[in-house]
């Protein structure tokens, strides 16, 4: 599969790298431009074996999340990944916008154009699955992880399943 075709991985960093769940972390802590990596008590929750395997998933990596660039000063080094692109995302202001999509839903779509993707989030729901459906041409995964787990190994071989029919053409 050629790179123009090769499918991309849009990958969130709250709640999905960095698990919400547990004694005293039950909600977010507040926007990424508050924290620092000292100051951030999620980021022990890092589970640094994800990075090898998101990296021989065979995609194109995107970090797709609210803590733009800083997730390739902060999450990738924790990760032993390189630095990813950035998804170009309209400023985070709140989950949800007028039509019910999640803040990030169009701007997905609108970058992948056409190309299969997967995204992984904890906040996907219907509205952005259906918008998905109507208006991507393309093969498209949305894959919610639970944020109070957030992303694991299992996840990524179900990931890495679907990816494997995408490229034998099954999808």
């Amino acid at each position: 599969m050629d790179t123009a075709s090769r499918p991309i991985l849009f990958l969130d960093v709250d709640g999905t790298l960095l698990p919400f769940g547990g004694p005293g972390l039950a909600s977010a802590p507040g926007p990424p431009d508050s924290w620092t990596a000292a100051t951030n008590p999620y980021l022990v929750r890092v589970d640094r074996t994800l990075g090898p395997l998101l990296a021989g998933l065979g995609c194109e990596l995107v970090w797709a999340t609210a803590w733009m660039h800083g997730a390739n000063e902060v999450i990738a080094p924790l990760l032993g990944l390189p630095h990813l692109p950035v998804a170009d995302l309209p400023q985070y202001e709140g989950d949800r916008d007028a039509d019910n999509l999640q803040w990030k839903t169009k701007a997905l779509v609108r970058i992948a154009a056409g190309r299969p993707f997967v995204w992984v989030d904890d906040v996907i729901g219907h509205a952005d699955r259906w918008w998905i459906e109507v208006d991507h041409p393309g093969s498209a995964l949305l894959y919610k992880v639970d944020p109070a787990v957030g992303l694991t190994v299992a996840d990524l071989s179900a990931i890495a399943a679907w990816l494997r029919e995408v490229e034998s053409g099954a999808r």
